[in-house]
């Protein structure tokens, strides 16, 4: 197929980076890689370390946003670099990329879920989360359209200063 790159990287290697609009969709074919959010930050931190079969890049390729993380060869890797305008006809004849994808996709909410419910869970206790712990859970949402509501949790905890769950808003 037109497009479809076969792109070897050395451990360390940066494949896709957090916050960059990539339109690429990578398949792993041989190795592993290491996903992380803030990489290269005091906020470093490892989601997880994905393998053969594994896709990522595709909130840039389907919805030109930027990467919620940083994907980092984890040893000599073998990727399938995917271009948008190949995707459709890629995808006609490798039915389980779509189920590898809606995978990740489900864990990605499933982790942003637990991040979000420890926040509120501190909101809800009238503990005041760490900046650590707010700047991380911002930074994870930012991309999925309720950062706005963590703000206004934040505003309204500051403002009645008790530890009633505020009013959380889309």
């Amino acid at each position: 197929m037109a497009g479809i790159q076969m792109v070897k990287y050395s451990e360390g290697d940066i494949i896709l980076k957090e916050d960059e609009v990539n339109d690429n969709l990578y398949k792993i074919i041989k190795g592993h890689a290491e996903v992380y959010v803030g990489y290269g930050t005091e906020h470093e931190t490892l989601i997880k370390i994905i393998g053969e079969q594994a896709c990522f890049g595709e909130l840039g390729m389907l919805l030109h946003k930027p990467s919620i993380y940083t994907i980092v060869a984890f040893s000599e890797i073998l990727v399938m670099k995917i271009p948008e305008d190949s995707f459709e006809e890629f995808v006609k004849s490798n039915h389980q990329v779509v189920i590898n994808m809606l995978r990740n996709t489900t864990e990605t909410m499933l982790t942003f879920k637990l991040h979000i419910d420890l926040l509120l869970k501190e909101i809800e206790n009238g503990q005041k989360p760490d900046e650590k712990t707010i700047k991380s859970v911002k930074h994870l949402m930012r991309g999925i359209g309720i950062y706005k509501s963590i703000d206004e949790a934040m505003m309204e905890l500051k403002k009645t200063g008790n530890g009633s769950r505020p009013p959380i808003r889309g």
